[in-house]
């Protein structure tokens, strides 16, 4: 079980695979800034732009939105100490219609040139149900399966039942999760279970604040230490070959 700071380089060299700019800081910001900090090589990939990601796209149309989430990419993960990334160029809202074998040839490449120890992404239920999220994370399993090493590990991002406990409620008047989800693992099957450290959640909550067209809005509404105490949580389960 990978519970604190020092157990983090039992991870080795890390490679997260997710589908839009901020899945990683969300759900590993934490974990990535603990291994660079301890020395380790973290590479990220993202699969969109996050091009849709906005309520209001008159202001933001999407090849707007688009460049200006890369630009707060490069920011968050400069935060984070992330110096190596990935973009596979999908579009935003189509990861389940693109073409499977075009994403899982794409991410084997990467796997076998990063050659990580460690591969962080979405299980079958994509978190949220995003099926954005559940294509990528599809799209990692054959990828990790096809071109991983025999020893490698390849962690999907869970969401613990004692979450939906403290954040149920906040997190239904959010619409965070689709109809349907979250799916909650037991504590006793988590094999990340972090509870970030005060200094972690800032810096955790500096990165996610670079994305500022995800995240302003909603730091307001909750408050800077609402957030903070909200995204302080990291979880994965192990994944099956």
């Amino acid at each position: 079980m990978i519970r604190t700071a020092s157990d983090i380089s039992r991870l080795g060299t890390i490679l997260g695979i997710w589908a839009h700019p901020d899945d990683e800081a969300y759900l590993s910001g934490g974990l990535m800034a603990l291994a660079r900090d301890a020395g380790a090589t973290v590479v990220c990939v993202t699969a969109t732009h996050g091009e849709l990601g906005t309520a209001d796209p008159v202001t933001w149309p999407p090849d707007r939105l688009a460049a200006e989430r890369t630009a707060e990419m490069s920011k968050c993960l400069g935060i984070l100490g992330v110096t190596e990334h990935h973009w596979l160029d999908f579009r935003d809202g189509d990861c389940d219609t693109a073409p499977a074998n075009e994403a899982v040839d794409a991410l084997s490449r990467i796997i076998a040139q990063v050659d990580p120890d460690t591969v962080l992404t979405f299980g079958a239920d994509g978190i949220t149900g995003h099926p954005d999220h559940q294509a990528v994370g599809s799209w990692a399993a054959a990828a990790f399966d096809r071109t991983a090493r025999p020893s490698a590990r390849l962690l999907q991002a869970a969401v613990p039942e004692r979450q939906v406990r403290q954040w149920g409620e906040l997190n239904e008047q959010l619409g965070v999760y689709l109809p349907g989800y979250p799916v909650t693992v037991p504590d006793d099957r988590l094999v990340v279970d972090l509870v970030l450290e005060p200094q972690v959640a800032a810096r955790k909550v500096r990165a996610l604040a670079a994305q500022e067209t995800q995240t302003s809005g909603l730091i307001a509404t909750l408050g800077l230490e609402r957030y903070t105490a909200w995204v302080a949580d990291e979880a994965f389960v192990q994944w099956q070959r």
